[in-house]
């Protein structure tokens, strides 16, 4: 991987290398990058993970074993934009597994706390439409799920 870009640094406490290889095994054209590890000089016991390079649907993230100091919250998430309904339930089903938790909208966290927004393509244009009331039906119905159902919210966006 390059240093140019931009990349998603994720603080993790001693559990890098596994969350870069759990994400990497959910996500297409994902792969693992370089292990970089503690030397001698810490602050980490010598050949313990540091830092794990990765990417997962083509975005560059960096792992980083930095310590319990801090913690994932709601604030930063990350969206999937799913075709279909196996795409939803797969993620969905992926990122909760082993500890995740669902949330609400469409939101989750999973089983290290990073929140994920896992959305059908063409959602934000449905609930931004110019039509107040197919806004509001789709909102209304949005609200009401925790895993997105798009058959529903097509059917609510449509006033069937």
């Amino acid at each position: 991987m390059t240093t140019e870009g931009f990349t998603t640094c994720l603080w993790f406490d001693g559990q890098a290398d596994e969350a870069a290889n759990h994400y990497v095994s959910i996500f297409k054209d994902s792969e693992l990058g370089k292990i970089g590890r503690h030397t001698e000089a810490g602050p980490g016991p010598a050949g313990s993970v540091l830092v794990v390079e990765f990417k997962i649907n083509g975005q560059k993230f960096v792992a980083l074993n930095g310590g319990p100091q801090f913690t994932f919250n709601e604030a930063i998430s990350f969206q999937i934009y799913c075709e279909d309904q196996a795409e939803v339930d797969h993620y969905w089903s992926k990122l909760t597994e082993g500890g995740g938790q669902e949330v609400q909208c469409g939101w989750l966290k999973d089983k290290y706390g990073v929140s994920w927004q896992v959305i059908p393509k063409g959602l934000t244009e449905m609930i931004t439409d110019p039509d107040p009331e197919k806004a509001r039906r789709i909102s209304e119905a949005m609200f009401s799920m925790v895993k997105l159902d798009i058959g529903a919210l097509k059917k609510a966006y449509a006033g069937e």
